[in-house]
C-alpha cells in the first residue's frame, strides 16, 4: 500500500491520477471529469495498491468523498471505493505540442503510461478523457 499525492476519477471504471504542482488545476480537472459522468476516488491524495500486474487507486480516508472547489471550499461528491489505474496525466505548462506515444510511470512497481497535458488548455477536460481512449492500459 502506498499513499500517492495525486487526484484520481474513475471515468467508465478506469482509473485516471492527476498530477501537478499545488494550484495548477487537478482538482478542476477531477471536477470536469465528474461534471462529465466519472467519479471521484481521491482529491489530493489517494491509497495505491498493486495486485498483480494492475494498480488499483482508492479514497485516502481522511479525504474520501471530498473535493476542493477553488472558490467554494472542500465540496462532498459520491466516490468510487477502487479503481484500476488506466493513465496518469502531469498537468505540466512545458507538456510537448506533439507525442508519438505515451511517457511511462512506474508506481508501486506497475507501470502506469504517462501524458503531460498543458493545464491553461480550455478543452482540458476533453484532452484528458481522449488521452485516456487513446493511451490508457487497459485494466484488469
Amino acid at each position: 500500500m502506498l499513499v500517492f499525492q495525486a487526484t484520481c476519477v474513475a471515468v467508465e471504471g478506469r482509473g485516471v491520477l492527476i498530477e501537478g504542482p499545488p494550484g495548477s488545476g487537478k482538482s478542476s480537472l477531477a471536477l470536469g471529469l465528474v461534471d462529465r459522468g466519472g467519479v471521484l476516488v481521491g482529491d489530493d491524495g489517494v491509497v495505491l495498491e498493486p495486485e498483480g500486474d494492475v494498480l488499483f487507486a482508492a479514497p485516502h480516508p481522511k479525504t474520501r468523498g471530498l473535493l476542493e472547489v477553488r472558490n467554494l471550499g472542500l465540496v462532498g461528491m459520491p466516490v468510487c471505493e477502487r479503481a484500476a489505474v488506466a493513465l496518469l496525466i502531469e498537468l505540466d505548462p512545458g507538456a510537448p505540442r506533439f507525442i508519438d506515444e505515451p511517457e511511462g510511470a512506474t508506481l508501486g512497481g506497475i507501470r502506469i503510461p504517462l501524458i503531460r497535458l498543458w493545464p491553461g488548455s480550455e478543452a482540458l477536460v476533453l484532452k484528458a478523457e481522449l488521452a485516456l481512449r487513446l493511451y490508457g492500459a487497459r485494466g484488469e
